[in-house]
């Protein structure tokens, strides 16, 4: 049996570093663990998803629709761009940040409205803002680590496995902030 995990967001907000400490840590726990490519304009502030899939045996880190155990967002009009890949009976966990696209920065559409609630009527979903979280540990940068933490308490992992591979993972300078980051997540 094996469990799908996208990350999904928008360039630039460390969804290679979140999916690169994910994998640490199931590796870590003995796990066979595949990680995809990135997908997407990560260099242009344009929509990134990267598969994450782990369990005894993994052939391919693919996750088609409708059959991810969860998707970790940071942002929520990308939680609406890739809910059709959550399975019944999965989670989305989402950051309620939101992004405004270039179509919506330049007038040529508006930011659509209660995407959450639609969001909610389709899945369970767990919503905290990872931003304010993020920079109440110390770096706006945090987000990622944040909603790991949220991530975490989902699943069979023992918690200073996940310390371990923030030590591992991230600069020394920036250990202990993102230590915060993530233990700020997990009690969200």
């Amino acid at each position: 049996m094996t469990t799908s995990i996208m990350i999904v967001g928008v360039g630039g907000q460390g969804t290679l570093l979140t999916s690169k400490l994910l994998g640490d840590v199931l590796a870590a726990q003995g796990y066979d663990v595949k990680l995809s490519e990135v997908h997407g304009m990560s260099q242009r502030g344009g929509s990134v998803v990267t598969y994450v899939k782990y369990g005894d045996k993994v052939y391919s880190p693919i996750v088609d629709q409708g059959e991810a155990d969860y998707i970790l967002s940071f942002e929520i009009l990308e939680s609406a761009r890739w809910i059709s890949y959550l399975k019944v009976g999965g989670v989305l966990l989402t950051n309620s940040q939101k992004i405004w696209p270039m179509p919506v920065i330049t007038g040529a559409m508006a930011y659509p409205e209660g995407i959450l609630e639609k969001l909610s009527a389709m899945a369970e979903v767990q919503a905290v803002d990872a931003l304010k979280l993020a920079k109440q540990a110390g770096s706006p940068m945090a987000v990622n680590v944040v909603l790991i933490g949220l991530l975490s308490k989902r699943m069979d992992i023992p918690e200073e496995a996940w310390l371990k591979a923030i030590e591992e993972t991230v600069p020394p300078k920036f250990v202990e902030l993102n230590k915060r980051a993530f233990r700020l997540g997990r009690e969200a």
